[in-house]
């Protein structure tokens, strides 16, 4: 059953949604040359994006400055009342300024741009006309087109100011990719959400030094267990490795209580570990990223993985509980 004919404001919601992507549709058709040289503009810049407007126009200045410092370019907003009164100095020759208005004739910002362009900076509009006073004073214009607002009075910023957004989010994004910015960098930006996490390298949790339990080819298997016992938060693993550091073998609890229930270990003592361990154990590099390292360990069901680097060398040991502590996964 369709609600919207119990209930008009169902309706009413539906309809507002359309009218709002409609314009963003005759939005994106407007996008042209202005944009690529802003992007241009962006990519060559020495100092940040400065990003400013007033009122709800301002609010998407601030997530655009937010979108922008969050995909590798430097920015900050600028409030344009607080500018004129001593904010100004916030902002120096190298930055750009990127001027949000759907009139283009809000009076708080067309104080910035005179002193702004007065020490050097360029200015990039978003703005309903290339008539408007900010677009005949900014060096480039991101033209949005007439926009009507939604609701009955289309008073209220709505569709303008999403339209902002999207113009803003696309330009953020086209700057990332031509920054070449990737999964490394973002996490970098992020490290402490989820995401961030997630982007972590295997390097960065790996169990090193003394906490990466170790012992030589032909040792007993009794100084394994030792080995195994005395590490420091008892990952309950050994590696095994040769004269140059290579790792030749691998050995857990769980083999060990595999070998004790088939009754293949007499004494303890007079066992070597080659004869027990795993040979050419499955490892894992320290570049890994944390998710694709936690997919491996379900995937091979295993609660630990030597971590060596290209010419086999043991540099770690990656154990789930690091990564579950991290709650990655």
């Amino acid at each position: 059953m369709d609600d919207s004919r119990t209930d008009p404001r169902i309706a009413r919601a539906r309809a507002i949604i359309e009218t709002e992507a409609d314009a963003m549709r005759q939005v994106a058709g407007r996008v042209g040359p202005d944009f690529g040289m802003a992007v241009d503009a962006i990519l060559a810049l020495r100092g940040r994006v400065v990003t400013a407007g007033m009122g709800k126009a301002g609010i998407i200045a601030q997530k655009i400055s937010a979108t922008l410092a969050s995909t590798g370019t430097p920015s900050i907003w600028l409030h344009p009342a607080e500018a004129i009164h001593g904010d100004l100095g916030r902002v120096v020759k190298d930055d750009l300024l990127l001027a949000l208005s759907k009139s283009g004739e809000t009076e708080e910002v067309l104080r910035l741009l005179g002193p702004v362009k007065a020490v050097g900076c360029r200015v990039v509009a978003i703005t309903q006309s290339r008539e408007s006073t900010l677009a005949r004073h900014s060096d480039l214009v991101l033209e949005l087109g007439a926009i009507e607002e939604a609701g009955t009075l289309r008073l209220a910023p709505t569709v303008s100011t999403t339209a902002m957004l999207c113009l803003g989010d696309a330009l953020a994004v086209v700057v990332q990719e031509g920054r070449r910015f990737g999964p490394e960098d973002f996490a970098r930006y992020h490290p402490g959400g989820d995401l961030g996490r997630r982007l972590m390298k295997v390097e960065e949790l790996m169990r090193r030094d003394e906490r990466n339990p170790r012992v030589a080819s032909g040792a007993s298997l009794l100084e394994a267990i030792g080995v195994m016992t005395r590490t420091p938060g008892r990952p309950g693993a050994t590696s095994v490795v040769d004269d140059q550091g290579r790792l030749v073998g691998f050995l857990t609890d769980g083999d060990l209580r595999r070998l004790l229930e088939q009754d293949r270990v007499r004494d303890v003592r007079a066992v070597k570990i080659d004869d027990v361990m795993t040979r050419s154990p499955r490892t894992i590099a320290p570049d890994t990223f944390a998710m694709e390292a936690m997919a491996s360990l379900r995937h091979h069901r295993v609660d630990q993985l030597p971590v060596v680097d290209g010419a086999m060398r043991l540099v770690g040991l990656l154990d789930v509980q690091d990564l579950l502590d991290l709650r990655i996964g």
